[in-house]
């Protein structure tokens, strides 16, 4: 048998920014006074760049809103964006101090075993300033990023690049992840086996196996 290596998804996966379907951080950004964009204005214009984003083109929070007032034709005030920026960083790093204690059983559980771990998260470079401090870090032999790689899921290139960096084939790789932007698909369509975990997020339906208990992985890898 091939070495072993399990890819797991950050974000709903891992780690969750919600609590009773809610966000923990309470959420409550000034846009209108600070941009002068209503509340859906700027949302639209966030989720028009979302592959931009997670894919590093636009390489930075502040670049982001840089670009929505230049097409909105809005001058950005620089203290304006820096204070949202400073207030992303903080409502992102929530999540990474707040780790469930069974994510962390799961993952000691697997190393125990043998497993080699990566990560394979879409994210920009503000959404994961709390990596480095979270009690996450050190059960992993390869992370991805995809602002740092320019590639982000579903996309097979990157699901490609996690598997040559653990010097594992995809057909001897599990993805685990909550299925948001069809990473469940992107990761069958690279040849890999695929869980979906529902613990944080039952909300996204798919054809994958579930799992509703971090512990419950370990018992439905294949056999190594």
């Amino acid at each position: 048998m091939g070495t072993k290596a399990v890819l797991f998804d950050l974000f709903e996966t891992l780690i969750t920014e919600y609590a009773d379907g809610r966000r923990i951080s309470g959420r409550r950004y000034d846009y209108p006074g600070l941009l002068g964009l209503s509340q859906e204005e700027f949302k639209l214009e966030w989720r028009s760049r979302v592959e931009r984003r997670m894919r590093g083109e636009l390489a930075s929070f502040p670049d982001v809103i840089r670009d929505i007032c230049r097409s909105r034709g809005l001058d950005a005030d620089e203290q304006s964006v820096q204070s949202l920026y400073q207030s992303r960083i903080q409502e992102k790093r929530i999540p990474f101090e707040a780790v469930r204690p069974d994510i962390l059983d799961m993952l000691e559980n697997l190393r125990t075993h043998g497993w080699k771990l990566g990560l394979i998260s879409n994210c920009s470079e503000e959404e994961v300033r709390g990596w480095e401090d979270s009690p996450l870090t050190g059960y992993f032999d390869d992370v991805i990023f995809s602002y740092e790689v320019q590639c982000c899921k579903p996309d097979p290139a990157i699901y490609e690049l996690a598997c040559r960096r653990l010097q594992v084939l995809p057909e001897d790789c599990v993805f685990v992840g909550d299925g948001g932007s069809g990473e469940l698909d992107g990761a069958h369509q690279a040849g890999m086996k695929v869980i979906h975990a529902v613990w944080f997020n039952p909300y996204v339906e798919s054809r994958y196996a579930q799992l509703s208990a971090p512990m419950q992985l370990a018992a439905a890898l294949p056999v190594r």
